[in-house]
């Protein structure tokens, strides 16, 4: 058996059960022209931010010509409009962008507030433009809050119900920064929240979040 150079070898997340402050967590947001990329729909912004330890490290965010008309009720939702498209790069120069920031699987946890509808697009984006999405682990903060945050104490879970509550400082506003970074304090308080749970590790958190919260392997 080959043995391994110990000089260049740099571990990833799946080598051992990472301390959650030593985590690379990518928390995402994407706007799109519809509600499923199965009936047309597409990406029209992508945004991101790369934090550790609590402290945020880079970000990432692109406007993305989706090669067809928006719907007024989508520009009405987002101020997103065909004139702020029109010039923009397509998913097929983007995607391999946002996953060279993204970085290797093992390398970062993908966040996101209702998870299934943003992986959806991405993993759609990227069967479609020849590019092998990765595996990623990803938390989904709507079933994160839902573990534990009782629902008399916010009604419901949606971006905007969770942002007052938490006194984010941003505001979500349908556009894919202002929604990323009220995420961000969202997830910081719900990790907060887990503190006293015995939850030290990355893996300590997934567990606690189960298979239902915890990751789209694809």
């Amino acid at each position: 058996m080959a043995k391994k150079n110990l000089e260049s070898w740099q571990p990833g997340l799946a080598d051992f059960g990472r301390d959650l402050v030593d985590s690379t967590f990518v928390i995402l947001d994407l706007e799109t022209s519809g509600a499923s990329p199965k009936t047309g729909a597409a990406i029209t912004e992508i945004g991101a931010i790369k934090v550790k330890g609590g402290a945020e490290i880079s970000r990432f965010n692109s406007l993305v010509n989706p090669n067809t008309s928006l719907p007024a009720y989508i520009t009405e939702l987002t101020g997103i409009n065909d004139a702020m498209l029109i010039n923009q790069p397509t998913i097929n120069e983007v995607l391999p962008e946002f996953l060279d920031f993204l970085g290797a699987k093992n390398d970062s946890v993908l966040v996101a507030h209702n998870a299934p509808f943003d992986l959806s697009f991405l993993r759609y984006s990227a069967s479609h433009t020849k590019v092998k999405w990765p595996g990623y682990k990803v938390i989904d903060t709507v079933g994160f809050a839902r573990k534990v945050v009782e629902k008399f104490e916010v009604g419901n879970y949606k971006l905007s119900t969770l942002a007052q509550y938490f006194e984010t400082q941003t505001s979500p506003s349908h556009r894919a920064m202002s929604d990323v970074e009220a995420t961000v304090d969202i997830f910081h308080k719900l990790i907060e929240r887990v503190g006293t749970l015995d939850i030290y590790t990355l893996d300590d958190l997934l567990d606690y979040l189960g298979d239902g919260e915890k990751s789209y392997f694809n």
